[in-house]
């Protein structure tokens, strides 16, 4: 999956083969650490709040939650950049999907309950290369922080 994942974001051509469920949610972990280390830290409340937000959507125990962060953090390592990264997911997920992206990207901001300037900028730059308009994305935003409570 990682090798997949990797010559995903690599090639800048679009693909015609089917993502996977795994590969998506390896892409969205991926996402995910991208922005908590957009800030330049990256702490244990962080991997474990990612942690936290892979298990709920895909029903993963800890270890599991654990091992796909851990995979997570070499794929986007390894990641160019984020155009080419929203770019595979854009082609290979549902709108409605990349809403989901862009409400798991707020979570795991808004963790910390602090809004980060380097966070806001990378969310915004997500949510238009995945075509996610900026109501919507608001709206996304809303969810996370009334769930928060």
């Amino acid at each position: 999956m990682l090798k997949f994942l990797s010559s995903l974001l690599a090639d800048p051509q679009p693909h015609h083969d089917p993502l996977t469920a795994e590969d998506a949610e390896l892409a969205l972990a991926a996402l995910l650490v991208r922005l908590a280390r957009s800030d330049n830290h990256y702490g244990a409340d962080e991997r474990q709040h990612i942690e936290q937000v892979l298990a709920t959507r895909r029903g993963l125990g800890h270890g599991e939650a654990t091992a796909l962060r851990e995979r997570a953090e070499a794929a986007e390592a390894e990641a160019p950049d984020t155009v080419r990264f929203t770019r595979a997911l854009k082609e290979k997920i549902a709108y409605e999907d990349r809403i989901g992206v862009i409400e798991a990207l707020w979570d795991v901001a808004l963790a910390d309950n602090e809004r980060a300037p380097e966070e806001d900028a990378l969310i915004r730059l997500a949510a238009n290369l995945l075509g996610v308009n900026d109501r919507d994305s608001g709206l996304a935003r809303q969810r996370v922080v009334a769930a928060r409570g």
